[in-house]
């Protein structure tokens, strides 16, 4: 029998996800793109993450656990190590791809044959399906690419790039958060980056803590830090730093005040009555297949 060989080789590290994996694999199968290969990559959870993806029947996904705990970037480039697509995307245990990502990106790709990596427009959105916002994307390299001293904004759950270009440029297991901006801030000079504007995937913020905030800060100045140093830029590196600390002033004062999820929609876009539709539409066929599959079992 024929190996199957798919075009696209999706990476998907998961860890105690157990309520969110259903959704996020479901919004794959139903791509309307279907050549491709799902790669699940559980690093440790200690939850029913692993049963539960192992539930889901379908022959293009691929499941890999050894039970350690190794973080998001080695799992990324153990998936890339697996990978037998051409393209390489990456998807979260909690996030939603709308059902024509994956066709839009390829075809992006073949007709573009000098862009190495690409993003997608996305939306935020909150507990049960709730739309928070838009983030704002520059769609050229130039533009991506203009403010590195503020990092650069290419979401990385919405990444889909040529798998040579990852095997040549792998992400560095120093950094335990943050690993997106290093290997951008890394790549960027010698790399093509793009980003559809269209909004094709669902970015999931259910909780925000005064915690989580810091580590996020802190992991994106080290990322910021690395990436200066390894051009050669060490002048940008104050600058950097100081963004990163009234970023985090911000994100302190938004929590404390409960006002987070206000700031959050302040600093994201509005949503266009179509995207709104498309995506209620999603969330609600995803939900759906989600209590019929437990009425099954």
């Amino acid at each position: 029998m024929r190996e199957y060989m798919p075009l696209i080789s999706i990476g998907m590290p998961v860890y105690n996800c157990e309520q969110t994996v259903a959704m996020a694999i479901r919004s794959i199968i139903q791509q309307t793109y279907p050549n491709w290969e799902l790669l699940v990559l559980d690093d440790g959870s200690q939850d029913n993450t692993l049963q539960t993806v192992m539930s889901i029947q379908d022959s293009r996904i691929r499941v890999f656990s050894d039970s350690d705990n190794k973080g998001l970037a080695a799992r990324l480039n153990q998936a890339v190590s697996e990978a037998r697509g051409e393209f390489f995307a990456r998807m979260d245990g909690d996030d939603i791809c709308f059902p024509k990502k994956m066709e839009c990106q390829v075809r992006f790709f073949q007709e573009n044959s000098t862009v190495d990596l690409l993003g997608t427009g996305l939306l935020t959105f909150g507990r049960g399906g709730s739309i928070i916002g838009r983030l704002p994307m520059a769609s050229t390299h130039e533009r991506i690419c203009s403010r590195p001293w503020a990092g650069i904004g290419l979401a990385h759950a919405t990444w889909m790039g040529r798998l040579g270009w990852f095997e040549k440029n792998p992400y560095s297991s120093i950094l335990r958060r943050a690993e997106d901006q290093e290997l951008l801030l890394r790549t960027f000079k010698h790399s093509q980056f793009a980003c559809l504007p269209e909004v094709l995937y669902g970015y999931r913020i259910d909780q925000l803590s005064v915690k989580k905030a810091m580590k996020e800060r802190y992991y994106q100045s080290r990322a910021l830090i690395a990436g200066a140093l390894a051009r050669g830029d060490k002048a940008i590196i104050p600058l950097a730093v100081i963004g990163q600390i009234l970023k985090a002033a911000v994100d302190v004062f938004a929590i404390g005040t409960g006002l987070d999820y206000k700031i959050l929609r302040h600093r994201a876009l509005p949503i266009d009555q179509e995207t709104q539709d498309s995506w209620r539409k999603v969330w609600t066929g995803l939900v759906t297949n989600a209590r019929f599959s437990r009425s099954d079992q």
